[in-house]
C-alpha cells in the first residue's frame, strides 16, 4: 500500500480554516511529507471562491496554484511524486496545460501523477467561463486528456474536437515519463470507464470497500472491452484521515473540523444522496488500530494507494501532528509494502 498526503494548496476556507497555509510552508509540508517516508502529496486546484466559502469567512482564502507550487517542491525533494489531486480539468487548456505538465515532470524527474476531474462546483467553471455556460464538462475532460495524449505522444500533434482545436503543435520536451500517468478521479460511471479506457488510474474518493470492488468490476469489464490489460490501472483511493486515542475522540475531532463542514457542502455536488454519518465510518476516522484494519479491508478490495489523504486539523500544526501519527502508528502496520516504497 502507498500513501500520501493531501497538500493544502486549495482548501483554505473548504477543508480548512483561512487563513491556514504560507506558499513558503507549503514547500515545507511537502519536505517533511518526504522525510516521514509518504509516497506523494496531492495538491487540489481552483480558481476562485464557491459562494458557501464567501458566506463562510470574512477574509478570502489564498488558492496556489498546484503545478507552480509542485516546481518549487521538486527543487528541495528527491522521491517524493505529485499528484494533481485533481486538475479540474475543464479549466485548463490543453496545449498550456500540456507544456507545464511536460516541464514539472522533466523538473521533477518524473515525479507526476496527473490526477484530472470534472470539478465538484459548477459555479466556479461558469463564473471562470461565462461563454460556456450550459457545455458539457464531460465532453471536454475527454477531449482534455486525448489533446494531452496526442501532445505528450506525437512529434507532431493536431487535435479537431468539439472544445478544444489546434493544428501541427511541436511541443517539446516531452514528460520524462512515458506514458504520462493520467488517473481519472470521481466516483461516477463517466469517471471509471475514462480510467478503463484513457487512464492509468482511477482516483475515488469516499468510498468503502464495497464500493471499490464494484467500480473495480466495472473498470476491469470496460478495460478489456477496449483491449487493455486491468492490471496495468491502479486504483487510488482518496480519504478523510481523523486519529485519535479513543473512536469517540477521533470523530469527534472530525467533526469540529472544517472538513466535516466541507463535506455537508458536497452533499449538493460529488457526495450527492450520501449520508454523511455513514461517510465518516467509510473514512479513516478512528484510533490507528481501528484505521489499519479499515485499510487492510480496503488493500483486499483492490486498493493500492491511498491518495492525498487529507488529514483534519484546525491548524497546519494539528495537521501535521495527524499526519506525523499516521506514519508512526498506522504505517508500521503495513510492513511488506513501506511508505515511500518506489
Amino acid at each position: 500500500m502507498r500513501f500520501g498526503v493531501g497538500l493544502p494548496t486549495c482548501t483554505a476556507g473548504m477543508m480548512y480554516p483561512v487563513p491556514f497555509a504560507t506558499a513558503h510552508q507549503l514547500i515545507d509540508v511537502a519536505v517533511e511529507c518526504e522525510q516521514l517516508g509518504y509516497y506523494e502529496v496531492a495538491g487540489n486546484d481552483h480558481f476562485s471562491t464557491q459562494r458557501y466559502v464567501r458566506g463562510s469567512w470574512s477574509d478570502p482564502p489564498d488558492f496556489f496554484d498546484p503545478l507552480i507550487t509542485y516546481a518549487a517542491c521538486a527543487a528541495r525533494t528527491s522521491v517524493l511524486r505529485f499528484v494533481t489531486g485533481v486538475l479540474v480539468l475543464p479549466m485548463r487548456h490543453p496545449i498550456v496545460l500540456g507544456k507545464q505538465l511536460a516541464t514539472l515532470d522533466q523538473l521533477s524527474e518524473g515525479r507526476v501523477i496527473v490526477g484530472v476531474g470534472i470539478g465538484a462546483y459548477r459555479e466556479e467553471f461558469e463564473a471562470c467561463y461565462p461563454d460556456a455556460r450550459g457545455a458539457s464538462r464531460a465532453e471536454m475532460i475527454e477531449e482534455n486528456i486525448l489533446a494531452l495524449r496526442a501532445l505528450f505522444e506525437d512529434r507532431r500533434s493536431s487535435f479537431e474536437g468539439r472544445h478544444y482545436r489546434f493544428r501541427d503543435v511541436e511541443m517539446y520536451p516531452k514528460p520524462v515519463q512515458r506514458p504520462m500517468p493520467i488517473y481519472s478521479a470521481g466516483n461516477a460511471e463517466g469517471s471509471i470507464r475514462r480510467a478503463a479506457v484513457l487512464g492509468q488510474g482511477w482516483l475515488p474518493a469516499g468510498i468503502g470497500p464495497a464500493q471499490v470492488r464494484s467500480g473495480r468490476e466495472r473498470l476491469e469489464r470496460w478495460a478489456r472491452e477496449a483491449g487493455r490489460d486491468p492490471a496495468e490501472i491502479a486504483i487510488a483511493l482518496q480519504l478523510v484521515v481523523s486519529l485519535g486515542p479513543t473512536e469517540a475522540a477521533a470523530r469527534e475531532r472530525f467533526e469540529r473540523s472544517q472538513l466535516y463542514h466541507h463535506l455537508v457542502s458536497l452533499q449538493r455536488s460529488t457526495l450527492r444522496g450520501v449520508d454523511v454519518e455513514s461517510y465518516v465510518d467509510l473514512n479513516l476516522v478512528g484510533t490507528p488500530d481501528r484505521v489499519a484494519r479499515k485499510i487492510e479491508d480496503l488493500e483486499a478490495a483492490g486498493v493500492g494507494h491511498l491518495c492525498g489523504l487529507y488529514f483534519v486539523g484546525r491548524s497546519l500544526e494539528e495537521m501535521m501532528q495527524q499526519v506525523r501519527d499516521f506514519a508512526r502508528h498506522v504505517v508500521p502496520a503495513f510492513p511488506e509494502k513501506a511508505v515511500g516504497e518506489r
